[in-house]
C-alpha cells in the first residue's frame, strides 16, 4: 500500500511564498528600478527611432486636400441628364461634406469608429489587441483601425499587411488628426472608401446602388452603404450573401440606436424597410453619340483625362429628340425589313443655324447582333451602289 504525502501541497505553498518575498525585496531595490527605467528608455527610444525612420518617406499630410484624386468623367445632355459615366479602375465623384446627409455620416461612425470624435486618430487598445492576436496566430489577420487609419490605408498607403506599413499608418493617422478637423477627415473617408462594384466614395456608391445622390439617402439605404466597406466583395448587394448584408445592415441600425443617433421608432421602420438595389449594368444613353464624344475628348485631351480627370462634359444632345429619333429608326427598320429587305438605318439631327448635333442614332440596336447574318460591320455592311449617297468601306455605327 502506497503512502500518501499529505504535506506536499504545503511544501509548494511555502516555496511560492518564499519567491513572492524575494520578489518584493527585489522591487524595493534601486537596482530593479534602474533596470526598469533603462528598459523604458530603450523602448521609448526604439519607438522614436521607428517614427523618425518611417516618417522620412511618408507623404505630406498638408497636401491631402490639394492632391489629384481619380474621378469619373460625366457626359451629359444639353439639359444636364447623365448619358454615360466614363471611368477607369475607379468610379468616384467627390462631393462636399454638406452634401453627405447625417444618416450616412452617423451610420459610418456607429459601425466603424464610435469614438471617432474623441480619439487621437488611432485606437491604442485596438492596436495592442491586434498586435497580440497577430503574434499569437503567427499571421497578420487582426484589424483594429479607426476611420482615420482606414482612410490612410485606402487612400494614401498600400493595403499590404506588414509591420512597417502599420507603423506608417499609425504615424500618418496621428499627423492627420493633428492637422485636420474631424469633419474634414470624415469627408475624406466618405469620398474615397471603396464600396464595391468599382464605386469609390459615398456619392458613387449611392448612384451605383440606388441611382440617387448621397444627400437623398434614406436611413435604411445609408445603413446598407455603411455595412459595405468591411468587405465590399462579400457583401455585394447583388451577390450570393444578401442575408449576411441584411444582418450587418441591422447591426449598423442597432449601433446607431445604442449610440443615440436614431430613435426606437426610426430603428424599427428602417429595419423593416424593403430596399431595392439597382441591377449591375453599364448604363449608357445615346451610345453612338457617347462614343463619338469619347473619341473626340480622348483625341483632344488624352485617355487619362477622359477616364480619371473628373470632367463634366455638357453636350448639345437633346434627350427628348434622341428618344424620338430612336423610335423612328426602330419603327422604320421594322417596316423597311418587310418591304425592301432593309435591315438597318441611321439618323443624325443637326440644328442648321448652329451646326449642333441634337440627336444621333447610328443603328437600330447598338448592343444587338449584326443583321443580316454574316454581315460584318465596317467590312461588308454597305449600302447598295444604286443609292445616291457617298459610300465608304466603313460606315461607323452600322450593324
Amino acid at each position: 500500500m502506497n503512502k500518501v504525502n499529505y504535506y506536499r501541497p504545503q511544501k509548494y505553498i511555502k516555496h511560492g511564498v518564499g519567491l513572492w518575498i524575494k520578489l518584493k525585496n527585489l522591487i524595493k531595490t534601486k537596482r530593479f528600478w534602474s533596470w526598469i527605467l533603462r528598459l523604458t528608455a530603450l523602448g521609448l527610444a526604439t519607438i522614436a527611432f521607428l517614427f523618425i525612420w518611417y516618417s522620412k518617406d511618408l507623404p505630406d499630410p498638408n497636401r491631402l486636400l490639394t492632391r489629384q484624386v481619380a474621378q469619373s468623367t460625366k457626359i451629359l445632355s444639353r439639359d444636364g441628364d447623365l448619358l454615360y459615366e466614363v471611368h477607369g479602375e475607379y468610379k468616384r465623384t467627390l462631393i462636399p461634406f454638406s452634401e453627405m446627409n447625417d444618416y450616412i455620416k452617423n451610420a459610418t461612425i456607429a459601425i466603424e469608429d464610435k469614438n471617432f470624435y474623441q480619439e487621437s486618430g488611432i485606437n491604442l487598445k485596438g492596436i495592442m489587441r491586434s498586435v497580440f492576436v497577430n503574434l499569437v496566430s503567427g499571421s497578420k489577420v487582426q484589424g483594429g483601425s479607426t476611420i482615420t487609419q482606414q482612410f490612410v490605408k485606402n487612400a494614401i498607403l498600400t493595403r499590404e499587411k506588414t509591420w512597417s506599413r502599420k507603423v506608417k499608418e499609425i504615424i500618418l493617422s496621428i499627423e492627420i488628426n493633428e492637422r485636420f478637423t474631424k469633419d474634414d477627415i470624415l469627408k475624406l473617408y466618405l469620398n474615397e472608401i471603396p464600396y464595391g462594384s468599382n464605386a469609390y466614395g459615398v456619392e458613387a456608391a449611392s448612384q451605383t446602388y440606388f441611382n440617387k445622390h448621397a444627400k437623398d439617402l434614406t436611413l435604411a439605404e445609408a445603413a446598407y452603404l455603411a455595412a459595405l466597406p468591411q468587405s465590399p466583395t462579400y457583401y455585394q448587394p447583388n451577390g450570393s450573401h444578401r442575408d449576411a448584408l441584411d444582418a450587418r445592415k441591422n447591426t449598423v441600425l442597432s449601433e446607431m440606436k445604442k449610440q443615440g443617433y436614431i430613435t426606437e421608432e426610426q430603428y424599427n421602420q428602417a429595419k423593416s424597410e424593403q430596399v431595392a438595389f439597382q441591377k449591375r449594368k453599364n448604363r449608357i444613353t445615346a451610345p453612338h453619340f457617347v462614343q463619338y464624344i469619347q473619341s473626340y475628348v480622348a483625341a483632344k485631351y488624352g485617355d487619362t483625362n477622359l477616364e480619371s480627370g473628373g470632367l463634366k462634359i455638357t453636350t448639345t444632345l437633346d434627350l427628348k429628340l434622341q428618344e424620338i429619333a430612336e423610335k423612328v429608326i426602330e419603327d422604320g427598320v421594322a417596316k423597311n425589313a418587310k418591304s425592301y429587305n432593309g435591315n438597318n438605318a441611321s439618323l443624325v439631327a443637326i440644328d442648321p443655324k448652329t451646326g449642333q448635333i441634337l440627336a444621333m442614332v447610328g443603328s437600330k440596336d447598338f448592343f444587338g447582333d449584326p443583321t443580316p447574318t454574316g454581315c460584318k460591320p465596317g467590312l461588308n455592311c454597305t449600302f447598295e451602289p444604286e443609292v445616291n449617297v457617298a459610300t465608304a468601306l466603313r460606315q461607323a455605327g452600322s450593324s
